[in-house]
């Protein structure tokens, strides 16, 4: 009888409980076991975080349930990346960087990919408000080339590099962009970030949560992205060895990890998706790659300056390249406020081409 009263499907509150146990327990005699029993919990922390972030964007509406989810996990991202840098000295100074462009990419290329294609398949055609997308990409487009594209180019050091004085420049121009992005979503033109239309969606004529539901999903929206982030780390040698024995190089690895962290983002904005609600995909992805790249750099600027590291900013020639493919891209696929299948497949390729040239660069 208890069970029937739990505000929430109790798998979402037991999951992350059970991940947070199996994490600090002293399981280091289990060996495989151990590996495969974490990897299980952190699938289903993922899967509760997306529960919660659906049951808390309900109650606030959007786009400030996108914008809560986004901020949550970027938040635990940045600290895990300035933990890892504190505790691995100059061998981590590429971290952010590398952290960040992975992120970006699976973003820009695999997140979008994924929900333009299934929508495409199931309807044909799906619409979004061009203004709140316009407003996104403006602000990220500036903030990825002064970040990872600048630092190639400046003269007063030699290298992908920033003095100390242009990296506190740089990151104050970080805050300023995100946050001015986050001003005109949450306040100034809410308006730009709605559906522009509700028709079929029948998320918006349901009953929204209680308060007191939507402040336990938030709760345990947190505990559920902590413990991905924190299973993530835990996880990362085990992947290392998996992906040194498939002969592939340790790039790769990043790569896994930014997708794991991502997945509960990634698995909202393809549930939206299915749902003919692509504006909350949008507002998921683009304010994902906004709030990673724009706190991310910040924090690792402070580090900079407190511990006197240097930090590795500029992408190689490669990366540029693909990176700006993949904004151009996005440019013209999001350009007239509607998308097919045909844009969704071409963005996948470019994803694809993204991972092989790091298997095989």
């Amino acid at each position: 009888m208890m069970l029937k009263k739990l505000p929430l499907p109790l798998w979402t509150i037991a999951l992350p409980i059970l991940a947070w146990l199996a994490y600090l327990a002293p399981l280091n005699d289990l060996g495989f076991f151990q590996t495969l029993l974490l990897a299980i919990l952190l699938i289903g922390s993922v899967l509760a975080a997306v529960h919660h972030a659906e049951v808390v964007a309900h109650r606030v509406g959007e786009p400030y349930g996108t914008l809560i989810l986004a901020l949550a996990i970027t938040i635990i991202e940045v600290a895990l990346i300035v933990s890892l840098m504190l505790t691995g000295g100059p061998e981590t100074d590429a971290l952010a960087r590398d952290t960040v462009f992975a992120a970006v990419m699976i973003i820009l290329t695999g997140m979008i990919g994924i929900c333009l294609l299934v929508g495409g398949v199931k309807y044909k055609q799906q619409v979004f408000s061009l203004d709140g997308v316009k407003a996104a990409l403006v602000a990220l487009t500036a903030i990825l080339v002064l970040t990872l594209i600048l630092p190639n180019y400046t003269t007063s050091i030699e290298g992908p590099y920033y003095t100390d004085a242009q990296l506190i420049f740089v990151a104050i121009i970080s805050l300023i962009l995100y946050g001015t992005f986050v001003l005109v979503q949450a306040v100034r033109h809410r308006d730009f970030f709605l559906p522009p239309s509700n028709d079929g969606n029948e998320d918006v004529h349901a009953d929204p949560p209680s308060k007191k539901v939507a402040l336990l999903s938030l709760l345990l929206l947190l505990v559920c992205l902590g413990i991905v982030v924190l299973l993530s780390k835990a996880l990362a040698p085990d992947i290392e060895n998996a992906v040194v024995n498939a002969g592939a190089p340790k790039s790769l690895v990043g790569v896994i990890i930014a997708a794991v962290v991502l997945l509960p983002e990634g698995l909202a904005a393809y549930r939206a998706a299915r749902k003919n609600r692509l504006q909350t995909s949008l507002n998921l992805a683009l304010g994902s790659a906004l709030a990673s790249i724009g706190l991310t750099i910040p924090a690792v600027a402070i580090v900079s300056m407190i511990t006197g590291m240097t930090i590795t900013l500029g992408i190689d020639t490669k990366s540029t390249v693909l990176l700006l493919l993949s904004q151009f891209t996005i440019m013209l696929s999001l350009g007239s406020g509607r998308t097919n299948i045909l844009q969704g497949v071409v963005l996948l390729t470019i994803f694809a081409a993204y991972l092989f040239t790091i298997v095989s660069p």
